[in-house]
């Protein structure tokens, strides 16, 4: 019963030198250099806010463990759509906004945040026409 398997033998001190060098590699090529582009974007965007931290490699490989795991571990699927997306009919147009009704209609937080939207705006008219009655 002998079947053409193909075993990897590491033979000597020159086998473990080249595993370990091939694990280096790998760590190297989807860790380590993941984590550096990870910090660098990170750094440039700290950069642009004023009060952001900056952080180093070790923080972004850890910043790259957090983005595998997000992407790895969340319930919902990428979705990636490679055509042109055809016009919604009236139909679906009145279904989607219906749905996004009822989901922001849920929403505590997005209803408290229209409230302050609405009240900034009432506030901004009455200063406008206080201005306007003002100047003349």
């Amino acid at each position: 019963m002998k079947k053409n398997l193909n075993v990897i033998q590491i033979k000597g001190v020159k086998g473990l030198i080249m595993l370990v060098m091939v694990g280096c590699c790998l760590v190297a090529g989807f860790i380590v250099f993941p984590g550096w582009v990870a910090m660098n974007i990170w750094n440039v965007l700290a950069s642009l806010v004023n009060n952001a931290p900056s952080i180093d490699i070790i923080q972004g490989v850890l910043l790259w463990g957090i983005i595998v795991a997000y992407f790895t571990f969340r319930k919902e699927r990428v979705v990636v759509c490679m055509k042109t997306p055809q016009g919604l009919n009236e139909e679906e147009l009145k279904a989607v906004f219906a749905d996004i009704k009822k989901q922001t209609q849920d929403d505590k937080i997005i209803q408290a945040m229209l409230k302050a939207r609405e009240t900034e705006l009432k506030l901004n008219e009455k200063e406008e026409d206080n201005k306007k009655t003002e100047i003349k």
